[in-house]
């Protein structure tokens, strides 16, 4: 008789559910995955749904496999030594192999007043309390975003489009992924939607207050509404489990995404810190990670070698509200280049990605181990990093 493996996964998020599904390609295999939300949630239209052109949500059954079984419930501990997890109800979950993808979130802003008047939107929940708030406020009345990565511009081009008045404090560059040629590109199309853009020197905020945002130098600016996208968290569930982390919270693995505590953790997503080099927090990094993780967990059962990861990025998609964004592509490092593609061609473009991550966990679903893209290489780069990072490291007796 087969003897049976208990694979848990916590965390339903791209990377969680990617590899949920896929280590379902064994019968002798039961996953199941710990999630505290019955719903997956798209983190790439949150924006959307604060504008109120998405729900940002998708139910389980179109994603997930029908031997996963889901588990609506919190991990508060990791009890790596007696192999199970306890949850947030009060029970707890045993596993032979457990795949930790808890994802990201917002950060502390350790800004003065930040905490009390600005409104994170790096969860779903932060953004359907900030909906009401922005649909409440006069259609006149001052919107201030914090943070110019990709989740602060599409907020503010996504409100702008609306015909509110917001403005960008980048706290430094506009876009500061992008190449020169596309953040100008940008910057045309947030003039065009009427979004005063403050970067550069002297456009830290400060504080923040009930009705102001001010700035590093003093300046101060009306703001009926502040929404806060500036920096992303991760859960501390790993280092209160005792589990070795980064400075960040993402739990430490080798290239194969294993813990270097346990071999039978293994990590993916925003939540994994391979090498101590992290892969830029996306959904296009999260998927592929999933698989690899998911790979590595099923390498194991089978008594095989895991495979590294060498994961390709391409680039990076911006919405800039509904008829328009930005597709800045990137080397196979990750390097954005200075070739783009903008305008409604990338608004199309960008709504066929955003529905493509949802078509791959769907794919998978049904046809576990159909998912491919984790195996194309990435190119030498992270390889030269780490062996780089080899030769510098400090000689110890």
């Amino acid at each position: 008789m087969t003897e049976n493996t208990e694979v848990v996964v916590i965390g339903g998020g791209y990377a969680g559910v990617m590899a949920a599904n896929r280590l379902t390609r064994r019968d002798d295999v039961t996953v199941t995955l710990i999630n505290p939300r019955r719903s997956f949630v798209q983190r790439i239209r949150l924006h959307q749904l604060v504008g109120g052109s998405d729900d940002a949500v998708v139910d389980y059954r179109e994603i997930l496999g029908e031997r996963v079984r889901l588990l609506v419930d919190t991990v508060t501990r990791i009890d790596a030594a007696g192999r199970g997890v306890a949850l947030a109800s009060g029970g707890t979950v045993g596993y032979d192999h457990l795949l930790y993808a808890v994802g990201s979130g917002s950060a502390d802003p350790r800004v003065p007043g930040a905490a009390e008047f600005a409104h994170p939107i790096a969860g779903l929940e932060e953004a359907q309390r900030l909906r009401p708030l922005v649909e409440a406020a006069p259609a006149t009345a001052p919107v201030t975003v914090v943070g110019a990565g990709p989740t602060g511009i599409e907020t503010a081009a996504e409100l702008a489009e609306l015909g509110r008045s917001v403005t960008l404090v980048c706290g430094g560059a506009l876009g500061p992924y992008l190449h020169p040629r596309g953040r100008r590109s940008v910057a045309r199309r947030l003039a065009r939607l009427g979004v005063t853009v403050l970067d550069g020197p002297g456009t830290k905020v400060t504080a923040v207050t009930r009705d102001a945002v001010r700035l590093g130098g003093g300046r101060e600016l009306p703001s009926a509404v502040t929404i806060w996208t500036a920096g992303f968290g991760v859960p501390d569930l790993a280092a209160r489990s005792g589990l070795s982390t980064d400075a960040l919270g993402r739990l430490l693995t080798d290239e194969t995404l294993t813990s270097v505590d346990d071999t039978r953790i293994v990590a993916a997503g925003d939540s994994a810190a391979p090498s101590g080099l992290p892969l830029r927090m996306s959904c296009q990094a999260a998927i592929p990670l999933g698989a690899r993780a998911a790979d590595t967990v099923l390498s194991r059962i089978a008594g095989e070698r895991p495979s590294p990861l060498n994961e390709l990025l391409v680039g990076q998609c911006l919405s800039l509200g509904r008829r328009a964004g930005i597709v800045q592509l990137a080397r196979r490092d990750d390097i954005a280049t200075r070739f783009h593609i903008d305008g409604r061609p990338a608004a199309k473009l960008k709504e066929f990605v955003c529905k493509g991550t949802v078509k791959y966990l769907a794919d998978e679903a049904r046809k576990p181990g159909s998912y491919s893209l984790h195996r194309v290489s990435g190119g030498p780069k992270r390889r030269q990093s780490l062996e780089t990072r080899r030769d510098e490291a400090p000689a110890t007796a």
